[in-house]
């Protein structure tokens, strides 16, 4: 019955997306062909996923998901998005560190830092700035699809003036409408006071579908949210990253441990690697699926240790869930294509990747994670036949546990003449363009029946308890806002009546300077000896 309900629920999306594509085709594309880019029409087109959220984040509405999808379009081609570069955004912004992806919370979602104490109002660079933020979210919607962020606004040492209310809608659009479905939390930090009635505003322009996603939180209650590995010194947290430009800090990922260590070099792990298949044959079965994409890598050639490994594949990978979903990528295929699921038993520490080559050529290959002490992974860098595939073997070392903050990077590129190439040296040269990545994050199996059982308990409680809430938020954000125009406008006054005190005393004390040199010389002249005609 609920395999029935849910192909039922399955075939009704298909319609929506279908009705959606449909109506945007005849209502909003026949006379304004030049309303939108090119490549967002294409992907709209094409990208099932796309559709979806944009019908999900507005409830499955059909008429409400389409207004969103003109505004967002029209949004992406205003500013360029498509074309937005690194070489686009001005240098200073980068170097600055006002706002930088880095870290994960609890849940494993990416963080994305606002330093509000480094942001200034000025109407010259808004666009800038705007245009940097769209450069962040639409780097991490490529190396990320589906993944959502929370957004940490770190108040620490800001006033009014770093307050920028233009800006903050901004960025509350860009979530809202701009990219739906990319808002896991917004967490705002060591709030001042005087600062609740702004953000008590900028709660009502969420709108009910995320007004359960901001959050306040002291220096101890964020800690709740993010553990201390990933929170600054001055929150409390242990984490010892420092911002710095060049390069962009965003990518975690390490080379990971092989069996007995770092791999120092690739030659060095391909002479232990008939030792520790022996060993691998001793280990308890593990369950998992993962999800890889390729980047810089070091192999190791070696033709005569396939039959070698050959005898030890079937010990080496024994008690690993072979996964069911598969990426297509241009150089591999990568299973799983999204996650690889680790559980807290002995019997579920273990997932296997499988990677196959699609292309004519040989292909070298790299598997990197950002937490390298926790895991083994074998072969970590090799090399792979054209149509062959490789089976990788991820594993839980010792007593470690798998966090959905963990990642592992799938890298790949073509090898022109794979018979005398080094491999080191080849992923040191290797243009950047023709390496492939692919990105895999782990799922904790205990974890997520946790949050499926909690999710099916109250949902309905939840929603209703989120209407509610923002229904009273309507209410008061007129006085709110009120209160803060009011609030600014008299801050605004002061601030001109202090400037214009600060000019009068300044040519007070001129004045008065003048008048004390002018008594001195009338003094000097008065005492001074008067010669005899």
């Amino acid at each position: 019955m609920a395999e029935l309900e849910q192909h039922e629920g399955a075939q009704d999306l298909e319609k929506k997306i279908e009705e959606t594509r449909l109506r945007f085709n005849n209502e909003f594309l026949q006379d304004s062909t030049d309303k939108y880019d090119s490549q967002d029409v294409e992907r709209l087109q094409k990208d099932d996923s796309l559709v979806e959220g944009y019908l999900q984040w507005r409830l499955y509405v059909v008429d409400d998901a389409l207004k969103m999808i003109d505004e967002s379009l029209q949004w992406r081609k205003e500013y360029g998005v498509n074309d937005i570069t690194e070489s686009t955004i001005p240098k200073w912004m980068f170097e600055i560190g006002a706002v930088y992806l880095h870290g994960y919370d609890k849940e494993g979602n990416k963080l994305f830092w606002f330093k509000v104490k480094l942001h200034v109002k000025d109407a010259k660079t808004i666009m800038d700035k705007k245009k940097y933020v769209a450069f962040w979210l639409e780097r991490y919607a490529k190396k990320e699809p589906g993944m959502p962020l929370t957004v940490v606004f770190d108040m620490a040492e800001s006033g009014l003036g770093n307050i920028d209310m233009e800006f903050v809608k901004y960025i509350i659009n860009c979530f809202k409408v701009y990219y739906p479905k990319f808002l896991s939390k917004m967490i705002i930090v060591d709030m001042p006071w005087i600062m609740n009635a702004a953000w008590k505003i900028v709660k009502s322009w969420l709108g009910p579908e995320a007004i359960s996603k901001l959050k306040f939180a002291s220096r101890s209650e964020i800690q709740g949210f993010i553990g201390l590995e990933y929170l600054p010194a001055h929150m409390g947290g242990t984490d010892p990253f420092k911002y710095s430009y060049p390069p962009l800090p965003d990518d975690d990922f390490q080379t990971p441990t092989c069996e007995n260590g770092p791999i120092a070099d690739e030659d060095e792990a391909e002479s232990k690697e008939g030792e520790i298949d022996s060993k691998d044959a001793l280990e308890s079965s593990f369950s998992s699926e993962i999800a890889v994409k390729p980047k810089k890598v070091n192999f190791l050639e070696d033709s005569l240790r396939c039959e070698d490994n050959d005898k030890g594949e079937s010990s080496r990978t024994k008690g690993a869930r072979k996964p069911l979903t598969t990426f297509k990528g241009p150089l591999l295929d990568v299973s799983p294509a999204e996650e690889l699921c680790f559980g807290s038993a002995e019997t579920e520490k273990k997932c296997l990747i499988i990677l196959g080559n699609v292309t004519k050529n040989q292909l070298a290959f790299k598997v990197r994670t950002t937490a390298p002490e926790k895991y083994r992974v074998k072969p970590s860098n090799s090399c792979c036949d054209p149509g062959a595939s490789v089976e990788i073997v991820v594993s839980l070392h010792g007593g470690s546990q798998a966090s959905p903050q963990d990642r592992f990077l799938v890298m790949a590129a073509e090898m022109d003449n794979a018979g005398s190439q080094d491999l080191t040296q080849f992923w040191k040269e290797v243009p950047k363009a023709k390496v492939m990545e692919h990105r895999l994050r782990c799922q904790v199996l205990e974890g997520a029946k946790q949050a499926a059982s909690a999710l099916a308990d109250g949902p309905v409680e939840k929603g209703a308890a989120d209407q509610q809430e923002f229904s009273s938020a309507v209410l008061n954000d007129n006085l709110y806002f009120t209160s803060l125009m009011r609030l600014m406008t008299c801050s605004a006054r002061t601030e001109q009546k202090l400037n214009a005190c600060l000019w009068v005393q300044k040519v007070l004390i001129g004045l008065v300077l003048l008048l004390v040199v002018l008594n001195l010389l009338c003094l000097h002249l008065l005492m001074a000896p008067q010669r005899p005609s």
